[in-house]
């Protein structure tokens, strides 16, 4: 359950980071609140997840899938500039998250086989 939050947290912290660029520095009041609420939701379920998950492993895969996800958001709907560079990158941060997520797997297997 604990990586499920960890997603879920990631997700609305995409949403936060983008609420960021349509509140216009907080001066649009709709997007202000969904932005507040957002971090709050946000926050929350990450939160949950590292009651399990190490503080490391969390954080990098927290912030990493925001950030994949805030960039190829950008890049799509916001006409935030792209390219094969940009691309390249953020499937390989998708790698590393990937990578992260079965390393600490494989360390809690190991912990409850010994």
């Amino acid at each position: 359950m604990a990586w499920i939050y960890l997603f879920f947290g990631a997700f609305f912290e995409i949403g936060w980071a983008v609420g960021l660029k349509l509140s216009e520095g907080f001066t649009d009041p709709l997007f202000s609140t969904i932005t507040v609420i957002c971090i709050v939701i946000s926050f929350t379920f990450f939160t949950k997840a590292l009651k399990v998950i190490d503080i490391g492993t969390g954080y990098a895969i927290f912030t990493g899938i925001g950030a994949a996800g805030t960039a190829l958001i950008g890049m799509i709907f916001l006409g935030d500039g792209g390219g094969a560079g940009k691309v390249f990158f953020i499937v390989l941060l998708i790698t590393g998250i990937i990578g992260l997520k079965m390393s600490e797997t494989t360390s809690e297997q190991v912990q409850q086989e010994g």
